[in-house]
Formats: C-alpha cells, structure tokens, sequence
C-alpha cells in the first residue's frame, strides 16, 4: 500500500468514506437526511480542507464550523456521533493507504472531531 501521495489520492479517500458515510445506519441520516448534502459541491470542498490540512496547500477557504453548528441545531450531534465518524474515516484510510501522511490524517481527524464537538457545544451556551 502507498501513502496519500498527493490530490488524486485524497479525491479517492473522500469519495470511498463519503461512499460509505452517507449509507451508515448511525451517522449515514446527518448526511442524506439533516442536510441535502450536495456531493458534486461538497466534495471538492472538502478534498481541498484536506490538501490544505496534509499539504499545507492554502486550497480550502472557508470555516467548517458553522455549517455543523447548524447541522447541531437541526440535529444534535453527540460524542458517540463525532467517534463512528472518525471510526469510519480511519477505517477508510486504512484500507487503501498507510504510511506517514495517512497516520496524519487520522490522527488529525481525531483531533478536527475533539475540536469540533467542543466548538458545537459552545455554541449552545451563546
């Protein structure tokens, strides 16, 4: 198995996960039934979130918080919501890639959910 390596090798891990994010039986509703989530838009946007993050490529602009905290307000997310995601990313990336950039990525992944869930919890109390 290679590392990511590059943008086609984070087009092909976000189209796996999103793949199998979108039909999973605990998280899968958030994506299809919270939001209408457009993947022809969201993809590329979040491909470039994870250039930037593991290339250090200035490709994503925008804040990832804002639209989850507005996902939050439709739908509450949970801890247990934030751990299958991050569960289901690693899981992806495990299967294609391993090596230095796909170790960051999970363990970044790791961190984006801890910061996000504490972000959105925040958020309820303002």
């Amino acid at each position: 198995m290679n590392d990511i390596l590059n943008r086609a090798d984070i087009d092909q891990l976000i189209l796996d996960f999103y793949k199998k994010i979108m039909v999973d039986p605990q998280i899968g509703y958030f994506f299809t039934e919270v939001v209408s989530l457009d993947l022809d838009h969201h993809l590329p946007k979040i491909a470039d979130f994870w250039e930037t993050t593991l290339f250090h490529q200035a490709k994503y602009k925008g804040n990832p918080i804002t639209p989850h905290v507005a996902m939050h307000e439709k739908s509450p997310m949970t801890q247990a919501h934030f751990d299958r995601w991050v569960e289901v990313f690693c899981q992806t990336i495990d299967k294609r890639y391993e090596g230095e950039k796909a170790e960051m990525a999970k363990q970044r992944a790791r961190s984006i959910a801890t910061v996000m869930l504490i972000k959105i919890k925040n958020s309820e109390s303002s």
